[in-house]
């Protein structure tokens, strides 16, 4: 029981430095973070669409963000490297951190999800799906969404295809949820498999 314990509560605190750095990197275009135990500390590599911001002027960002982890999450000698995002759009808690800033600074709800739709599709995807709730337009609440391409909802494909993400902003109406899935087109199972035949073995068929 020890063991799965151990694994239990590394889970939870994996999931607390995430919750953690998504806050504290919103502006730099958190998207993930991939969290390695090393015999010499713990390796956190971030992955953002403004690198500089979280390096910061000769440095200095990035210590101090060492510094916060280390004294919050009592870290052994935490190392962190970070990596821009090649394609924001194709990251599902970037888009989603990108429509609660648009709404935040007064777009309407639906003309920010549409932008981010097309964003998503244009930059590749083979489907898309924006959740919206909350009070959208009166004291009831309610939720609209979008969809655009293919999205598998269920079994393999949807396992291995689509990803997902959600956050939260508060408005003066109230909170709002939002959720974005996508499906990424690299990531389809080949669904035919062609394979190349001999040539003497069909030259012998011929002859025959």
């Amino acid at each position: 029981m020890s063991a799965i314990k151990n694994v239990m509560r590394s889970y939870v605190r994996n999931a607390e430095i995430d919750e953690f750095l998504q806050e504290e990197l919103r502006d730099a275009g958190y998207g993930a973070s991939d969290i390695l135990k090393t015999p010499i500390g713990t390796r956190i590599t971030v992955y953002v669409t403004r690198p500089g911001l979280v390096i910061g002027r000769r440095g200095l960002g990035i210590k101090e963000l060492t510094e916060k982890l280390e004294k919050k999450f009592n870290l052994p000698n935490p190392q962190i490297s970070v990596t821009e995002v090649e394609i924001p759009e194709l990251e599902p808690r970037i888009m989603c951190n990108r429509i609660a800033q648009m709404v935040t600074k007064g777009t309407a709800f639906r003309r920010a999800a549409l932008w981010a739709l097309n964003s998503i599709m244009a930059a590749g995807a083979s489907g898309a799906e924006i959740k919206i709730a909350g009070k959208l337009r009166s004291e009831r609440a309610n939720y609209e969404k979008y969809r655009a391409g293919v999205l598998p909802k269920s079994g393999d494909p949807a396992e291995k295809m689509v990803r997902e993400a959600t956050t939260h902003v508060l408005l003066k109406m109230g909170l709002y949820g939002i959720k974005v899935k996508i499906a990424l087109k690299d990531l389809v199972p080949p669904e035919i498999e062609l394979k190349e035949e001999v040539g003497g073995e069909v030259d012998k068929a011929q002859a025959s």
